[in-house]
């Protein structure tokens, strides 16, 4: 099994090769790389709940804070059975670099619980929200780790989660967690961030490459929040969406597929695999619809689903990561020597801790903005981001994902210097 920690070490030297003639003091920047390979803390616990059945449960958790010279932590909690010490080690890491990438004032973490949330009732995951909570009243807070939603998370566990936080400390504080309900401070356009983020990438790729957006066919590999609002985005646009899948599996039409009627049937039917299908349509797994002729296929489920195993057989003309680490170092090797542009995770799906900033933002203030302006303000920091990420792979002959790992170490390493982290 791929470790997601291991790949993200690797993605750190690789910038860390073409920053190092930058800085005169080598030693000092060999240090500042090692220190920015490990997380500044890991926490782990045991959560004991008491069931509706009357007996004890454990739960193990966890809470990585990677990196904080540039700003408070950042990152979501995710219920997952899945869920370990490695996988938020990465998370927060690629939290770090994905804030620095656009430019916003925070460091990386990540935390979760290893847990199947579907077996829970809905008073035991409140009591589990309530119990991690009150565990980390001491690890986070508006100016030292803000957590947000993630896997199986949503605002619903996050009002959970801020009113156990706020019972400890005895005042309200909505600014330590992000992805709140509207009611409780949660900002206008969060839901739909992160895809629109990932739109706002597509739309500058297109721009740059010159190809006609109708002409343009993208499959993607996810349907939960981010999929579903980057497929709405990208289809209102005009693209020709000919595949999307759900974790059962995809549904193809090479004339396109309606994004809207295809979540109004996952919600009638629970699954793809259960979907009737037209004429026009057939059901294909998600290894197929990674092997599609398409000009973008877009990767929105879990980490590393494109794997040296299956690059080769790819067939897409550009890849575009909305997932967190879909692809592994040594399939991006082969993906890249086919002439493929992959535009990498920690650019495309950086809109959501963008607006969880203006959520943050906003909460400090006490003063909220309408959505219109959420997406304009989010459409500029992408549009520039992805611009000075060109402007780098350009001038330094690289790839997207090493150009955007050397604009983000060399953001978030002299910020250590100038703190005279080493």
């Amino acid at each position: 099994m791929t470790s997601a920690f291991a790949n993200a070490k690797k993605q750190i030297d690789s910038a860390a090769i073409l920053l190092e003639s930058e800085y005169d003091d080598k030693k000092r920047f060999k240090k500042a790389v090692e220190l920015l390979k490990k997380p500044q803390n890991v926490i782990r616990l045991n959560l004991r709940l008491k069931m509706d059945n009357g007996k004890s449960a454990r739960f193990k958790a966890f809470r990585s804070q990677h990196n904080d010279a540039r700003g408070p932590f950042k990152g979501g909690i995710r219920f997952h059975p899945g869920v370990s010490e490695d996988e938020v080690k990465a998370l927060s890491t690629w939290m770090s670099i994905k804030c620095a990438v656009v430019g916003i004032p925070f460091g990386g973490g990540k935390g979760g619980v290893v847990v199947d949330p579907k077996q829970l009732s809905e008073n035991e995951l409140q009591q589990l929200c309530t119990k991690y909570s009150e565990a980390l009243v001491e690890d986070i807070g508006p100016w030292k780790d803000v957590p947000a939603p993630d896997v199986n998370t949503s605002g619903r566990e996050m009002a959970w989660m801020l009113e156990a936080y706020e019972k400890k400390m005895g005042h309200q504080q909505p600014a330590t967690f992000t992805g709140k309900p509207l009611e409780l401070g949660g900002s206008q356009g969060r839901e739909e961030a992160t895809g629109l983020g990932g739109f706002y990438i597509l739309q500058d790729y297109q721009e740059l490459i010159g190809k006609l957006v109708k002409a343009t066919r993208l499959a993607i590999q996810g349907f939960g929040n981010v999929g579903y609002w980057f497929a709405r985005f990208a289809s209102k646009a005009g693209y020709k969406i000919v595949a999307i899948s759900d974790s059962s599996g995809g549904i193809y039409g090479a004339r396109g597929v309606n994004v809207v009627e295809l979540a109004k049937q996952k919600s009638e039917y629970g699954s793809f695999s259960k979907i009737p299908l037209s004429k026009n349509q057939k059901f294909i797994s998600n290894d197929q619809l990674l092997t599609l002729d398409v000009d973008v296929l877009v990767p929105a489920a879990l980490e590393n689903v494109i794997l040296e195993s299956n690059a080769m057989e790819t067939k897409a003309k550009a890849i575009l990561e909305l997932a967190n680490g879909p692809m592994t170092p040594e399939a991006e090797e082969i993906i890249l020597n086919k002439k493929v542009d992959v535009l990498p995770d920690v650019l495309c799906n950086a809109g959501g801790v963008t607006v969880s900033y203006f959520e943050w933002v906003q909460n400090l203030s006490g003063y909220y903005w309408e959505k219109d302006e959420v997406n304009k303000k989010l459409k500029r920091i992408m549009d520039k981001a992805f611009n000075k990420i060109y402007e780098m792979k350009k001038s330094k002959n690289i790839s997207f994902r090493q150009a955007a790992y050397t604009l983000a170490v060399k953001r978030i390493i002299d910020a250590m210097m100038l703190r005279g982290r080493m």
